[in-house]
């Protein structure tokens, strides 16, 4: 990226364009800092690259053009943890071999998975997600199945009685299911109840249950349970789970796998 140059308007946008081919997105307060300039200064070569066609804004930011409908809903949702959920995904990869066939639920952290499925030859994917089939949809060596069912349209994921009833003629190999909470005695939990019937469900349909969520959900409760510790075999979480915490989770017969 060093033959453009920051301190120029047109540098700078082609910076942007860089970054977005990079990462996929790029956020307002981020670009503000990196070029030392006012929000309003990038906010209005946003607006003149997306007049362009080279990008989508979002709320805080902007998206590329490609995949952009699917994408532009996460965009708007702050990330948090991000470079622990991209350890998290790279190491979920790791337990899926050739040939498989993967559930994968939706989740900002379950969609770090999908970075690391190129390499295999042959898969098959059940997601429920708009985000994680549209980030797969270029790779031939995998074949993707979405169940269907009624659109969340805040975070583009089918949820209802259709999905569930959907998800029922699919068996996987190995369930990678996210969540919002992690309690030693209540279980995993979300905050929306047609999420947490969906992945009861999802739960049933797999031979292996592998959760990937990241430190900031354990000793979390929220409305709708999900299932119990002991109903799923691997935990993949970052290093802010403590001793006391990986050490329960074991005894209830749970593989605690540390990024």
């Amino acid at each position: 990226m060093s033959r453009y140059n920051p301190e120029t308007t047109a540098g700078r946008r082609g910076l942007i364009i860089k970054m977005l081919d990079e990462y996929g997105q790029v956020n307002v307060n981020d670009l503000s800092r990196y070029f030392n300039v006012s929000e309003v200064t990038i906010r209005n070569d946003l607006a003149y690259l997306e007049r362009k066609n080279l990008l989508i804004r979002a709320r805080g930011g902007a998206i590329k053009t490609e995949k952009a409908s699917l994408d532009l809903r996460f965009l708007e949702k702050k990330s948090k943890n991000v470079k622990e959920k991209e350890a998290i995904g790279r190491r979920a990869a790791r337990f899926i071999e050739d040939g498989d066939t993967i559930v994968i639920d939706s989740g900002t952290t379950t969609r770090e998975i999908t970075n690391h499925l190129g390499r295999f030859s042959r898969l098959t994917v059940v997601t429920n997600a708009l985000n994680i089939a549209s980030s797969l949809a270029d790779m031939e060596n995998i074949t993707i199945i979405m169940p269907g069912g009624i659109m969340r349209h805040s975070i583009l994921t089918l949820v209802g009685a259709t999905a569930i009833d959907n998800f029922k003629m699919f068996f996987g190999d190995k369930l990678f299911l996210a969540t919002d909470g992690i309690d030693l005695n209540l279980g995993l939990s979300s905050p929306d109840l047609e999420e947490a019937a969906l992945k009861r469900t999802m739960l049933k349909m797999a031979r292996k249950i592998i959760v990937v969520a990241d430190s900031s959900k354990l000793g979390k409760r929220h409305l709708a349970v999900i299932c119990n510790i002991s109903q799923i075999d691997v935990l993949i979480t970052d290093s802010g789970i403590s001793p006391m915490y990986k050490e329960a989770m074991e005894k209830m017969g749970v593989e605690v796998v540390v990024v």
